[in-house]
């Protein structure tokens, strides 16, 4: 046991709990999503900028671009980019509210959470959908 004159070691401080001891809410996810969905939003950006670069070096330059971004994989990632992004979008929006004082309250929050959810997947899907029609 340690005296006021000597100092605690480390192994005997106090831990802080891990993820996996809170239990799973709303608000926990969003969180962890919308910093997910920023990291997926600057790797999908080094993508934007293979497809500026390539069509800034011509017809040969960007057709291997564009093998690459009608290749299924290349959709596969257009589409998650796409989805980070309307998800990353909507997320930033119920924090500006939630500036303004509304929507603070953990139900309020959680409704927020499931709309935000809802409403990236739908804006994901329908410019896909679109995409695919008039493309």
């Amino acid at each position: 046991m340690p005296t006021p004159q000597t100092p605690r070691s480390a192994s005997q401080r106090p831990l802080s709990p891990h993820l996996q001891i809170w239990k799973w809410s709303m608000n926990m996810a969003l969180s962890i999503f919308h910093r997910a969905s920023g990291i997926a939003l600057s790797v999908g950006t080094l993508m934007l900028v293979w497809m500026l670069v390539a069509a800034a070096g011509g017809s040969e330059s960007y057709q291997g671009f564009h093998g690459f971004a009608v290749s299924w994989f290349g959709q596969l990632c257009l589409f998650g980019w796409t989805g980070a992004l309307f998800f990353h979008m909507c997320s930033g929006v119920r924090h500006l509210i939630m500036d303004t004082g509304r929507m603070i309250t953990i139900p309020a929050a959680e409704k927020a959470g499931m709309v935000i959810f809802i409403v990236s997947i739908a804006l994901t899907i329908g410019t896909w959908g679109c995409l695919k029609f008039f493309y």
